[in-house]
């Protein structure tokens, strides 16, 4: 067999790692632009001085991070909303997508109830119904108002169903003869089985919880409240200069509007940087299968 690479296919593969690469870095250099300003003095962000490598090196943007009880009491909420909020998110789309993966004959109206969700996906309520119902529930300041409302992702529950469509019948049929009833065949073989589909949702949604800014301020009226990217919008779009904290004058000389709100922004980055490579290896498998059946 002859396994010589002709010219065209090795000019391609030239070309398509040279477009990666710098694709790559097009990605990547926002980032350490951000890591410099964060580690740079107030004076040389200022002066936009400041390209891939910190100018005049400090930690004082990160001291004033730890020194700041609001940044660290709205990262927690985020946690706090990452975690009950990927839970929940699970929980719903899992038992939501089980029976929709069935066929018509094992579950009747099917096609009706999955006709349902594909419609709130083309037409919404609104924002002003959205949040007069949040309101009349009670939830306003509150974690819930964070984590409920957005706990079914109809696209996850159209990813996962078609995760499911693709695992053989024979299992939920041996299982159902042996005695198994839906609630023993979900939990303990398809969501097993599921762990790639899973892994895919669950990160779907760890970002968009993360990310989410805007809820946190139409539903929070306190900014103690605020999740962290909230928090976040108050001092980078804003401005709001009430949150640098000036218990440390020599802190503060060191230190500017851009440093301290690049710091902020790149601790804030951390959590999903940390987490996206255990979860990648499942990533593109989740994605590919649950995308293959009708």
């Amino acid at each position: 067999m002859n396994s010589r690479i002709s010219t065209g296919r090795r000019t391609f593969i030239i070309f398509n790692y040279t477009f990666l690469a710098l694709l790559s870095l097009l990605c990547i250099f926002p980032l350490m632009h951000m890591l410099a300003l964060s580690f740079s003095s107030g004076a040389a962000a200022a002066a936009g001085k400041v390209g891939l490598w910190p100018v005049e090196f400090n930690t004082a943007a990160y001291r004033n991070i730890l020194n700041k009880p609001e940044y660290l009491t709205a990262f927690g909420v985020s946690v706090q909303r990452l975690v009950l909020g990927t839970l929940i998110s699970l929980t719903v789309t899992i038992i939501t997508a089980f029976p929709l993966s069935k066929e018509n004959n094992a579950f009747q109206f099917r096609t009706l109830y999955a006709w349902f969700f594909v419609f709130t996906i083309l037409f919404s309520g609104g924002l002003v119904p959205w949040f007069m119902t949040i309101q009349k529930l009670g939830l306003m300041d509150s974690i819930w108002a964070l984590v409920l409302p957005s706990a079914l992702s109809v696209f996850n529950v159209i990813l996962l169903l078609n995760f499911y469509r693709g695992l053989p019948k024979e299992l939920d049929e041996s299982a159902r003869i042996d005695g198994a009833g839906h609630f023993r065949v979900l939990w303990s073989i398809i969501v097993p089985l599921s762990k790639p589909a899973l892994a895919t949702v669950g990160l779907f949604t760890m970002v968009a919880h993360w990310n989410s800014w805007f809820d946190g301020l139409v539903l929070m009226n306190r900014p103690e409240n605020y999740p962290l990217q909230s928090f976040l919008q108050t001092i980078v779009i804003q401005k709001d200069m009430r949150f640098i904290s000036a218990e440390n004058v020599e802190l503060l000389k060191l230190i500017s509007d851009r440093t301290s709100a690049a710091a902020q922004i790149f601790v804030a980055t951390v959590p999903i940087l940390v987490v996206y490579p255990f979860l990648q290896r499942f990533f593109i498998k989740g994605i590919v299968l649950g995308s293959v059946k009708e």
